[in-house]
């Protein structure tokens, strides 16, 4: 359920809604912090629901004491309506048993703020990729029907790969086998997507292959391969034409090792 923060909840139609999936590297949240941090977007309400591990916290994108107060959930709304986008921030896992419920969550709240798109960030274990897989760009896409007829122009300018699908049993011919859309560390991204393609919502799904680590990287690599399509950082505002780090990521990996080890 959306809580809005203040008394009236905002006018969301017609907006873009960028929002990533809990996923291997959490590729997705890095780039999602990359686009509120950049565009200084206000949260305008948080999303309250019993399937995410619950989670409280200062203000990630805090520059001063201005703006440290407050108390941050697991999956918040910001918004920049001049650019009519609007972001879901999810900064904690879904709990296993509830991840059906969570889907249904989000297409319902999707479907009632009446997006004109979806556009969900989330990546996949770079070292279960077939051998189609392993060639060319470590990205691919996927796109419902209905975002199809929206942006397959552009999709094809582009020229994106499109996610491959794979046959269950590798290497097995005997003609029973389907390929299926196979997504190993990608946590709802699959699901979701199925969701949407029944409920006829457009949505695209943009995923980058890639293992646990130092993430930052991949963050700027799928945000970049984003922005190739949407043009963010040509929108004209009074900020510099660059991803901006949010100051939450100083403390990524802890705070250095203390020099009295020494």
């Amino acid at each position: 359920m959306f809580v809005p923060s203040q008394k009236s909840p905002p006018d969301l139609k017609g907006f873009t809604l960028i929002m990533p999936v809990v996923a291997v590297g959490n590729v997705g949240q890095l780039a999602v912090d990359l686009i509120i941090s950049t565009f200084n977007m206000d949260r305008v309400g948080h999303i309250h629901t019993d399937c995410l591990i619950p989670m409280a916290g200062s203000n990630p994108y805090s520059t001063g004491k201005e703006d440290a107060d407050g108390v941050h959930t697991a999956a918040e709304v910001y918004i920049s309506r001049g650019m009519k986008l609007a972001v879901l921030q999810i900064r904690s896992p879904v709990i296993q048993k509830r991840t059906k419920k969570f889907r249904q969550v989000l297409v319902s709240w999707m479907k009632a703020s009446g997006f004109s798109r979806t556009i969900v960030l989330s990546s996949s274990q770079a070292y279960q990729r077939d051998d189609r897989q392993l060639q060319g760009s470590p990205l691919r896409y996927l796109v419902t029907p209905s975002m199809l007829k929206l942006s397959e122009g552009a999709l094809k300018e582009l020229g994106w790969l499109e996610m491959e699908k794979v046959q269950a049993f590798p290497g097995v011919t005997d003609g029973n086998s389907e390929p299926r859309l196979y997504i190993p560390g990608g946590g709802i991204t699959k699901g979701l997507y199925t969701d949407s393609c029944a409920e006829d919502l457009p949505l695209a799904v943009l995923l980058l292959f890639c293992s646990e680590g130092d993430n930052i990287p991949d963050a700027f690599t799928i945000i970049n391969h984003l922005n190739s399509w949407l043009h963010l950082l040509d929108y004209p505002v009074s900020h510099p034409n660059k991803w901006k780090i949010p100051p939450s990521w100083t403390l990524m990996f802890g705070s250095g090792i203390p020099p009295a080890l020494f």
